[in-house]
């Protein structure tokens, strides 16, 4: 009987949701145990390294269990809710602790159903369910993996396929012949221990399967820091497993003089790409100040009379027209849209243009991009624009909005800030930062006048573009900006 209510709990599993992404932070859970979900429902928002993103469950049944309270980062693979799925059953009772090697042992003596066969579950949407390659691992050549350590992987393995979820397991004790186990973990968290000085063979897991997660990493670590402390017993499993290396942090500063912020999510990405932009593609910056006074002419007469140009309901800004600058610039030279292939050695022209804008949002900086910004008309470039920026303000970005960008503008000038030195989005060659537009006095037909004045500045990537055709594109753009009539001359 046990084993049929079991069989009928199917595992939500994390999905990758951002083509590559490795974890995701729960944000928020829209279901508890015990309501009634539907094949599509939203269950839960999480967080990747690229957005915020909505996961639908794919299947009818009533919630059994939430795996992880919200705010907990969790790996890509990780069941995070189980879900009954049995019609008319209301949630069952978790397994007990002793009721576990019973249930592998009954597993084992079943034959391995074939893969085309097997009542595991299929993946319903891109990127989600199991991946062939999760249920199995290839031991580290030259380790030895004693038996009894192959049957529990081999029973808990079983289970999944056969619809139970991942069936707990105590760590494999070292075998007879006085050969350790090799401790299961996921690429990155192996990483981490690395970084932090770990050994993973010390850790005691405390994800499915016997897996080590990030979690036990972090306390492990934070266990070798503090040698001093005695060593207390392991309370039992709490509803939510709670982070261990989150109250760490708090014996070794003052809670009244500081805080500590974790990274993660859209920072923690943005932080890592911004070291490896730094540090891999050898930055450039040029500066030019240009007087804009007939560029904000034009941007008022937009706003004045939008049925003359075709921007009725658009927002018109300046930020609308140094982007259609920086595409005219980017037409008269075609070779700063480019991107360097590290592993052919090749540069990579792109004949289009999917245009970032750096946006500051409560997460951290996201750069999402217009696609195939190139062939869009003024009042398209505006509608763009304009959904862009509201979708990244209300935290909707998706990841495929974020990928695949070729240039870049950042626009510090609402923020007051005259230019900076921008770093580049990784992948790109160039980017252009916009500062704050003011009135300052400028020599104008031979007489000093209060003009409106800006300063731009564009990075670049010294291995594709040189000095030259960095000066031509920031000249271009400025050319632009101060005789807007040039739009229809260049454009």
């Amino acid at each position: 009987m046990t084993t049929m209510t079991e069989a009928s709990v199917r595992e939500f599993k994390m999905p990758d949701v951002g083509e590559g992404l490795t974890e995701a932070e729960i944000l928020k859970w829209y279901v508890q145990p015990g309501d009634t979900v539907t094949d599509g429902q939203v269950v839960c928002e999480v967080e990747t390294a690229k957005a915020a993103v909505e996961l639908p469950i794919p299947y009818d049944g009533v919630v059994r269990e939430l795996r992880f309270p919200e705010g907990t980062t969790v790996d890509v693979g990780v069941s995070i809710i189980a879900v009954d799925v049995s019609s008319g059953s209301a949630p069952a009772a978790a397994p007990t602790p002793a009721a576990v090697p019973a249930a592998a042992t009954a597993v084992e003596q079943q034959p391995e159903e074939p893969k085309a066969h097997g009542s595991g579950r299929q993946p319903v949407l891109v990127g989600y369910g199991v991946a062939a390659s999760s249920t199995k691992r290839r031991p580290r050549k030259g380790a030895e993996i004693p038996v009894q350590e192959s049957a529990a992987v081999s029973a808990a393995v079983q289970a999944e396929r056969n619809g139970h979820g991942p069936v707990p397991a105590a760590p494999p004790a070292p075998s007879a012949t006085g050969h350790r186990p090799r401790p299961l973990a996921k690429p990155p968290v192996r990483k981490l221990a690395k970084d932090l000085g770990v050994d993973l063979a010390s850790v005691t897991p405390s994800g499915p399967d016997g897996v080590i997660t990030r979690e036990d990493v972090h306390a492990a670590a934070a266990l070798a820091q503090a040698p001093e402390r005695p060593t207390e017993p392991q309370s039992a499993p709490a509803a939510f497993p709670a982070p261990a290396a989150a109250s760490a942090p708090a014996a070794t500063y003052d809670t009244a003089r500081e805080t500590r912020i974790p990274v993660k999510g859209v920072r923690k990405a943005t932080a890592a790409a911004m070291v490896g932009s730094a540090f891999t593609a050898p930055h450039v910056t040029e500066f030019v100040t240009v007087d804009v006074t007939r560029t904000m002419k034009l941007v008022e007469e937009l706003k004045r009379d939008p049925d003359k140009y075709g921007m009725q309901g658009l927002r018109v800004n300046p930020l609308l027209l140094i982007a259609k600058a920086l595409l005219v610039a980017i037409r008269r030279n075609p070779d700063v849209n480019a991107s360097w292939d590290e592993a052919s050695q090749e540069i990579v022209r792109k004949h289009y243009v999917n245009l970032g804008i750096a946006a500051a949002t409560p997460r951290g900086l996201i750069v999402p991009n217009i696609k195939d910004a190139h062939d869009k008309t003024l009042p398209q470039l505006a509608e763009a624009l304009g959904e862009l920026v509201a979708t990244a303000r209300e935290g909707r970005t998706s990841p495929a909005a974020m990928q695949g960008g070729t240039v870049t503008i950042t626009n510090v000038g609402v923020f007051g800030v005259d230019t900076g030195t921008p770093i580049l989005n990784p992948g790109e060659a160039a980017i252009l930062a916009v500062g704050a537009i003011r009135l300052k006095p400028w020599v104008h037909k031979g007489k000093v006048k209060p003009r409106q004045v800006t300063t731009l500045a564009l990075s670049f990537d010294h291995r594709l573009v040189d000095g030259e055709l960095g000066s031509k594109v920031l000249a271009d753009v400025a050319a632009v900006l101060e005789q807007p009539k040039r739009l229809i001359t260049w454009g």
